[in-house]
């Protein structure tokens, strides 16, 4: 049996080699499949504008399709045009998976006042990029009704490493900190591989995040700590503020302000790996130094 994934890159790469590891044959479907492993089965496609060959044995279909830029019109192409495509390609091959994943994203939810967010609150997403992400949820669930999306918070990990980079140039505390929602890339593929092989039919929507949403500043004083540098002080505002300094208030506005539940994931017998941002971020300062000893 087949396991493929349409979009296959930091994150599908990683569905990909655990399948693997599992025995699964598994076919990946990017742009340039010559840069995969060799545990995978390459097939270069831009999805965007051309359908898939898909294998009459597959028997799961991970979608984890992003977007070149963020723009609306590299969104379009991306989750409607490609997922439309690979929904086509599959119809027209009379290939019924047994289960079908789409990797969505938690911005669908517009929320800003601190509330908790979980899988019954409505979507609610801002014209635009993540209006087309919820377009995408519904086309897939128009066409294939049982199919999972697992909405994903801020994924870090290995590559992922935007804010240890901010608290090296000497990220300063917000005044207005928002809550922040995060998930490890590790355990995001882990919960992937987790509801697609667990016997019990999963639920048609989860939330893929880890246990603890934090204030943007908690995260900040956390990483200096971590990484033996002065605690962060609040920034006060200017007319020149420098870029780097207002990247990581940008990031919490663009998440907005909301407490994301896991609940309905970890009821299915899922366990993190890194349950907090606390292993997680540890877990990567690690790899740094081991890195570079």
């Amino acid at each position: 049996m087949t396991v493929l994934i349409a979009g296959c890159g930091d994150l599908g790469t990683e569905v990909g080699l655990r399948f693997a590891r599992l025995g699964h044959r598994v076919v990946g479907l990017r742009r340039n499949a010559s840069v995969l492993p060799a545990e995978i089965t390459g097939q270069s496609i831009d999805l965007s504008l051309t359908k898939p060959v898909i294998p009459p044995d597959t028997e799961f279909v991970v979608v984890a399709i992003s977007a070149d830029s963020p723009t609306v019109a590299a969104y379009r192409a991306a989750y409607l045009d490609g997922l439309r495509n690979l929904l086509d390609a599959l119809d027209e091959a009379q290939v019924t998976p047994r289960r079908v994943l789409l990797v969505s994203s938690t911005a669908v939810y517009d929320v800003n006042d601190g509330s908790r967010v979980d899988e019954h609150t409505p979507a609610n997403p801002r014209p635009g990029t993540d209006s087309i992400v919820l377009d995408a949820e519904r086309m897939l669930h128009s066409r294939l009704p049982a199919a999972t999306v697992l909405r994903l918070a801020g994924v870090y990990g290995p590559g992922r490493e935007r804010l240890i980079r901010q608290v090296r140039a000497g990220a300063e505390l917000s005044a207005q900190s928002r809550h922040t929602n995060r998930i490890h890339r590790d355990d995001a593929a882990a919960a992937i591989v987790h509801l697609l092989l667990r016997s019990e039919q999963p639920a048609t929507l989860y939330l893929g995040v880890d246990n603890a949403p934090a204030t943007g500043n908690e995260v900040l004083t956390f990483l200096a700590a971590e990484l033996g540098l002065p605690a962060p002080t609040l920034a006060v505002p200017t007319l020149k503020e420098k870029p780097a300094r207002e990247s990581a208030t940008r990031e919490s506005q663009r998440g907005g302000d909301k407490l994301l539940s896991n609940q309905l994931l970890r009821t299915t017998g899922f366990t993190f790996t890194y349950p907090t941002y606390r292993e997680g971020y540890r877990a990567i300062l690690q790899g740094h130094a081991i890195r570079h000893s």
